[in-house]
């Protein structure tokens, strides 16, 4: 599970198809990735640390003494998958990030458990799954993010995507290229066509 922390000045309202959905003044605004490996474990570690890390000043203004609980602030909560993005190349992929219908369901225990913490009035989200404007003016600025424990992952709870991109990254270890046979093989040295690099190298396009 990772979390963007965001501390909060003031929140504008957060909009859905131009419909305010919450608004919050001081306090955090927590981005939550849910990952497919995510349990209980993970859900109940993250909202112990949200909940009391100390990242607000005290009375006499001296910086990280306080938490959000300290100072009875506000948290808004958003469901944010592309937390759990992987880059390949250029592009963004998503598949470890928890599937539609589970992660809703994760999302809102997240919710009960904050509110049983803490004071539920003053817990707020979004709506999940939705496109949405978040308005955030970011005091300091200060963003910090959290990463749950690593967990075990039950082979069981992998989609059928991950389970494909495991046998490819197999495929790729176990089997190499014919480019790589290739340079690997050992050269004769009455091959014309063996090069000392006297003459330089001579590579191939590649993506920026």
């Amino acid at each position: 599970m990772t979390v963007h922390l965001v501390l909060i000045f003031f929140l504008p309202p957060s909009l859905v198809g131009g419909e305010q959905i919450s608004s919050i003044g001081r306090g955090l605004c927590v981005l939550l990735g849910i990952s497919l490996e995510d349990t209980q474990r993970e859900l109940e570690h993250m909202v112990r640390k949200i909940l009391n890390l100390r990242v607000f000043e005290d009375e006499s203004g001296k910086h990280w003494s306080k938490s959000v609980m300290d100072k009875q602030y506000e948290v808004l909560c958003v469901s944010q998958f592309t937390l759990q993005c992987i880059l390949k190349g250029n592009k963004p992929d998503y598949h470890m990030a928890m599937p539609t219908e589970q992660a809703e369901c994760f999302y809102n225990n997240f919710l009960e458990q904050l509110r049983k913490a803490y004071k539920p009035e003053l817990i707020k989200d979004g709506k999940f799954g939705a496109y949405m404007q978040v308005h955030i003016q970011n005091d300091g600025p200060v963003t910090i993010e959290l990463e749950s424990p690593a967990a075990t992952v039950d082979p069981k709870q992998l989609t059928k995507l991950e389970k494909q991109q495991q046998r490819k990254e197999k495929t790729r270890t176990k089997v190499p290229s014919e480019s790589s046979r290739e340079r690997n093989a050992p050269r004769n040295k009455d091959d014309p066509s063996a090069s000392s690099g006297a003459e330089g190298d001579v590579s191939s396009e590649r993506e920026p």
